[in-house]
């Protein structure tokens, strides 16, 4: 079994306050007063924080003379976590993604429970993450291969059909868009004054693919320098007025399309952005933590940084974990605002997830 990192300290305390069974078997959580280590998730009294120490592992802790709770038994996650780690690897190497009964029963599991240790331990399904792992081969084929055909099958599709039906739901763009940065794509843009500056929405045909502040065409230009970029006209004026009206509004949910697509870790992040709560904030630790990976907060922290819609997908509510406010692409002070504005209003009115059009888990 692959080992483990020890995931930030804060991080693994936020997970066994909150017993979040997706951290089970990434770290087990030692008691120096009693002589235990436990599962994060552990159904026991929470110890006081200072008698607490993190372990890789139950190994790691029973080496420093601590036994097993009778109650979580937190060896017994090792299994669990070496039947992911080889389903991992079969997905990985494999021509053609393995069905989900067929990784089940290679790890002794039935499919149901399969499935929920898989996706407990990566926060994505088997079929989301191969997938995943597909369509970033597509990308790196479609940077080298001359023929799209030719890199469809070095990808590992098992023919143009089955790589354009993921396509659809997984690149946005075509694939000779994908590989020619944007190459016979049309992306139509236009700006408008908020209370928080001039605001740019660049759409496609499907929806907002960037929404952006002191950005002008030359910016979308550099971002897809073979796309056809143009003014969006009189057509974008319905589409602008409401992603104006949200970022106005930044605690209110919104129904405007969005074409954003990335990795499944950093659609797992920005979905969990879309669950914070208007007026309230999140550190870059319980994001991690809330997408069932506690030890990759920096990588959160990226995958927050990515996201090219700003405000319909609230990046602004993550902060660092001594409580300041941290980074923000469009300046720390615009982040203070968006925070102000929905403290303000949050009490008073409407409230909600805002919905995320990204490809479902399959």
């Amino acid at each position: 079994m692959a080992t483990q990192a020890l995931p930030d300290p804060d991080a693994a305390w936020t997970a066994v306050l909150a017993r979040d069974r997706r951290a089970d078997g990434r770290f087990v959580t030692g008691v120096l007063t009693t002589g235990i280590y436990c599962r994060p998730s552990c159904a026991a009294r929470h110890p006081r924080r200072e008698n607490v120490r993190f372990f890789a592992s139950g190994a790691e802790a029973a080496a420093a003379g601590l036994r097993p709770c009778l109650r979580c038994k937190p060896d017994a996650v090792a299994r669990d976590a070496a039947a992911v780690d080889q389903a991992l690897r079969l997905i990985e190497e494999a021509e053609s993604p393995p069905s989900l009964d067929d990784l089940a029963a290679r790890a002794g599991y039935s499919p149901f429970h399969f499935h929920r240790i898989f996706k407990r331990a990566t926060g994505v399904t088997p079929a989301a993450y191969a997938r995943a792992r597909r369509a970033k081969a597509m990308t790196e084929s479609l940077a080298t291969e001359t023929r799209v055909t030719d890199a469809i099958y070095e990808a590992g599709y098992s023919g143009p059909g089955r790589f354009y039906a993921d396509a659809k739901d997984r690149l946005g763009m075509t694939p000779s868009a994908w590989r020619g940065g944007g190459r016979g794509e049309t992306i139509r843009w236009a700006t408008a004054e908020t209370s928080l500056g001039t605001m740019l929405v660049a759409a496609t045909a499907r929806g907002i693919c960037r929404l952006s502040f002191d950005e002008d065409e030359a910016s979308l230009h550099r971002r897809f320098p073979h796309a056809t970029v143009e003014p969006g006209g009189a057509a974008m004026a319905d589409l602008v007025r409401r992603t104006a009206a949200a970022v106005e509004a930044p605690d209110r949910p919104h129904d405007l399309p969005l074409d954003v697509r990335g990795t499944a870790f950093q659609e797992a992040v920005w979905r969990e952005l879309t669950r914070i709560p208007p007026g309230e904030t999140r550190t870059y630790a319980q994001i991690a933590a809330a997408v069932g990976r506690p030890a990759a907060v920096r990588a959160a922290g990226t995958a927050n940084g990515a996201n090219r819609v700003a405000v319909l997908i609230p990046c602004h509510r993550v902060i660092r974990g001594d409580g300041t406010l941290g980074g923000y692409a469009y300046g720390v002070e615009r982040k203070r605002r968006l925070l102000d504005k929905e403290a303000r209003t949050v009490g008073g009115g409407a409230s909600g997830e805002h919905p995320l059009s990204l490809p479902r888990s399959g």
